[in-house]
């Protein structure tokens, strides 16, 4: 295993610790266990907690969470079967830690107040934009519960085709417009009055994740991935990566569209 730079040992002290190898091939996107050590340090996680890890991909991050920090994880996605993820957590011998179920982030198999936290990593903005999303999987979360995400954003607002970039106008309409800032997030939750914002802002990392990412893409060519393509091409460093984290107030989740 190569050492890790001495800034990324500094940023993520647990996450240097495992198969960088290993790491990538369990990444969709950008280092997943960097955005995941980027929130957990906001989150009180105490040993047989139940944690939700919504998105989880291919369960790099809830091996991650169940040995590092002894809590029970849900690994749930949508695209990754729960077969899969089951043999990779059976490997790691966290059969008893880590419970991988294949399931809609909108159709969850969950009592309500269940969870003590709900971690969302790279993956939120594909659901997490409709404005009932955060009471929907708050009913999930227990009084006081933490729920986390870490994502891509933009550092300005793009309110209009106007003022996308010259370098996202090809990919912008299928791959960007969904993107947002960190002040777009604050209010879309603070609204609800369902949590309590306790963290809002751009990754103190961001700087080497993105660098990490475009590296890791330019190992693999062959893989397209428009994500890292705009980040390379970012030279004005107009996106960047954020962490938002909400405690649950005492506020009833109400919708319309939803069966108890």
């Amino acid at each position: 295993m190569s050492a890790a730079p001495p800034q990324i040992k500094q940023h993520f002290p647990r996450s240097v610790q495992y198969d960088p190898n290993w790491v990538r091939e369990h990444s969709m996107g950008e280092n997943v266990l960097f955005n995941l050590e980027s929130i957990t340090s906001q989150i009180p996680l105490k040993k047989g907690m139940r944690v939700l890890d919504l998105g989880c991909g291919k369960a790099a991050s809830s091996i991650f969470l169940a040995k590092e920090f002894g809590v029970q994880v849900w690994a749930v996605d949508d695209a990754i079967s729960a077969t899969s993820n089951y043999r990779r957590v059976q490997e790691e011998k966290l059969e008893d830690h880590v419970f991988a179920i294949q399931a809609d982030a909108r159709a969850l198999p969950f009592p309500e107040e269940f969870f003590d936290v709900v971690l969302v990593i790279d993956s939120y903005t594909y659901f997490g934009t409709d404005d009932k999303y955060l009471p929907y999987i708050c009913r999930f979360l227990k009084p006081e519960g933490y729920i986390g995400i870490v994502d891509v954003c933009f550092k300005e607002e793009i309110e209009t085709l106007d003022q996308v970039p010259d370098f996202l106008q090809e990919d912008f309409q299928a791959y960007w417009y969904f993107i947002h800032s960190v002040p777009w997030w604050r209010k879309l939750w603070e609204k609800t009055g369902l949590v309590h914002i306790t963290v809002a802002e751009h990754l103190p990392a961001a700087d080497l994740i993105r660098e990490q990412y475009v590296q890791d893409a330019e190992k693999n060519p062959r893989q397209k991935d428009p994500f890292a393509k705009a980040l390379k091409k970012d030279k004005e460093q107009k996106i960047s990566f954020f962490r938002l984290v909400g405690q649950r107030t005492g506020k009833e989740a109400y919708l319309q569209s939803y069966k108890k």
